[in-house]
């Protein structure tokens, strides 16, 4: 299987082996197997019909939303952000956004066509394929609201264009097609004035600034806020924060989030990461359930 992936041609970047913990704002985890940068929805189209069935699959994007595990990553990570990353004005109302773009550029880029209504994407630390994945929002803002359509494309290679009456879409959770991923969407808007749409972003970044620890390795908000809760305000009612594990720590600042001084393992987090769940499951019988995913080997490979 190596060997096929090494003889295979593509257009974008294919490599063995290549660490990965630069790649997520966590910066801690370790390599991929393999790391494939398509050049655009062809080649990856390409390169997913031309690869055996059986090896596992990874898509990334700005690795915001990911914890990946310092064992690395079995298969293939396949790398989006920076690339299929395409925004185009549609017409009056929409626009197309590729799903490697990050939130906060696809935000600016809305404001300066003066489009409203996608404002809140600026305090989203990831790409515009990752909000989808997980219905992401911020400030009472959610993504799929504006979708009209998207494309997909499955591990074979068949792109599908699909409309949300294909999903079940919940609060940060998205249900339906099994086994593929997202390539674009176009987002339904608003006209509106472009100078105060970007002032809009300015003053929610500003927000975010004060309340969120921006300075130091994170992944944003660790855990989903409960029915009728906050998820950092039952955090920090439990006494945690502060809680540290090696160089990992529950933020001072804000109770959800878990921030790092450089020096902490993926282990050192993920251990957090369980020990909040059962300390606020022991002390209000709430589990908290993560927005951010886990994945990897949890073990470093010899």
């Amino acid at each position: 299987m190596t060997g096929h992936l090494a003889n295979l041609r593509v257009h974008g970047r294919l490599e063995h082996d290549v660490p990965l913990a630069s790649m997520t704002s966590w910066r801690v985890g370790g390599p991929a197997d393999w790391l494939f940068e398509p050049e655009d929805a062809d080649d990856l189209a390409h390169f997913l019909a031309s690869i055996p069935d059986t090896l596992p699959r990874t898509v990334l994007g700005l690795g915001s939303n990911v914890l990946i595990r310092d064992g690395g990553i079995e298969g293939v990570v396949i790398h989006l952000a920076g690339t299929i990353n395409q925004r185009l004005r549609v017409d009056a109302e929409r626009v197309e956004l590729g799903a490697g773009l990050a939130c906060a550029q696809a935000a600016r880029f809305c404001a300066s066509e003066g489009l409203t209504g996608a404002e809140f994407l600026a305090g989203i630390p990831g790409t515009i394929g990752g909000a989808l994945a997980m219905n992401a929002g911020a400030w009472g803002g959610e993504i799929w609201p504006l979708v009209e359509w998207v494309e997909t494309i499955d591990c074979r290679g068949l792109r599908l264009v699909r409309t949300p009456a294909d999903y079940r879409i919940a609060y940060r959770t998205v249900t339906g097609g099994h086994g593929e991923f997202f390539l674009r969407t176009v987002l339904r808007l608003q006209p509106g004035d472009p100078s105060a749409a970007r002032e809009r972003i300015q003053g929610l970044l500003r927000e975010r600034s004060e309340k969120q620890p921006l300075g130091l390795p994170s992944c944003g908000s660790v855990f989903r806020n409960p029915e009728g809760a906050h998820a950092a305000a039952l955090i920090e009612q439990a006494g945690l924060k502060g809680l540290q594990r090696g160089g990992a720590e529950v933020s001072r600042k804000h109770a959800n989030f878990i921030t790092h001084d450089g020096t902490a393992s993926a282990a050192d987090i993920e251990w957090l990461i369980q020990e909040v769940q059962q300390r606020v499951e022991a002390r209000f019988g709430i589990r908290l359930v993560p927005e951010v995913r886990v994945i990897g080997r949890k073990e470093t490979q010899q």
